[in-house]
């Protein structure tokens, strides 16, 4: 009778456990059931390296988070200088081309951010109509300034629209009862603005949103420089693409918490505004 040897009993036992397997599995359903945990397990992994990082406070994070605050911060004061008082103008007067100034106003709102970028480049270039001046206080291409630039143009129309929402979402006759009380129309138009104070705060932080997870226009303008123009957005995008997902996770993480607190910033000035 045969008898099958020890190393011939091991593979049999072998063959029989892989078929088992494959049997169980179906289709090739385990192997993707494994990858499967296999990307969460990295995911997990990346998420605590990333609180590492953030808890520690490494240097890196922190260069490119500074950076883009610096610049995004920047870009804000800018818009905010441009776009209220263009917004109360918009609210509160009545001119010829008006409608046609809001118009463009909507579209700036709505605007590509890639395409603002586009524009910058070709204005800024040694070639562009603005570039080939050589003027000192014009920024250069692939610096800081030229993406405070960028930023500007994208959040001045979301700060001007929301702020002449808010100038004609005042009570018509407090302007009445002020300019009969001898005001002047500039005093008149900045008690209007401090009656709107809530829609010109929210129209300050809905700029801040748009520009800080901005990606396109600051990668195009600024060339994403280590030590000098990269910023939150730009660097998660190379940090992935190197491999580097811990890293790229951290800034993630960043910058969903800095997003986060301007929506909730937006929310709770418009809270306080219903309550009123």
């Amino acid at each position: 009778m045969y008898s099958p040897s020890a190393v011939q009993a091991r593979a049999i036992s072998a063959s029989l456990q892989a078929l088992g397997r494959r049997q169980s599995c179906g289709r090739g359903h385990c192997t993707h059931f494994a990858r499967g945990r296999k990307a969460i397990n990295d995911i997990a992994q990346g998420l605590v390296q990333a609180v590492r990082l953030i808890l520690t406070r490494d240097p890196a994070v922190v260069e490119i988070v500074l950076l883009s605050l610096r610049v995004s911060g920047i870009a804000l004061l800018f818009s905010a200088l441009i776009g209220i008082p263009l917004g109360a103008l918009l609210g509160l007067s009545r001119f010829v081309g008006r409608r046609l100034v809001v118009a463009l106003l909507y579209t700036g709102m709505g605007f590509p951010p890639v395409v603002v970028g586009l524009f910058v480049y070709m204005m800024l270039s040694r070639s562009g109509p603005v570039g080939r001046l050589g003027l000192p206080y014009v920024p250069t291409l692939f610096t800081s300034g030229a993406m405070i630039v960028a930023q500007t143009i994208i959040s001045f129309p979301l700060v001007a629209g929301f702020t002449m929402a808010a100038v004609m979402g005042v009570d018509p006759q407090l302007r009445q009862q002020v300019m009969a009380l001898g005001a002047t129309r500039a005093q008149a138009a900045l008690t209007l603005l401090v009656e709107a104070r809530v829609g010109v705060l929210v129209s300050i932080v809905a700029g801040f949103g748009s520009i800080i997870s901005e990606v396109g226009a600051v990668m195009m303008v600024g060339g994403n420089i280590d030590h000098s123009t990269r910023v939150l957005t730009t660097a998660i995008v190379l940090e992935t693409n190197k491999g580097r997902f811990n890293l790229a996770l951290a800034l993630g993480v960043i910058l969903l918490a800095l997003s986060f607190l301007a929506n909730v910033t937006v929310l709770r000035l418009q809270g306080r505004a219903l309550d009123q």
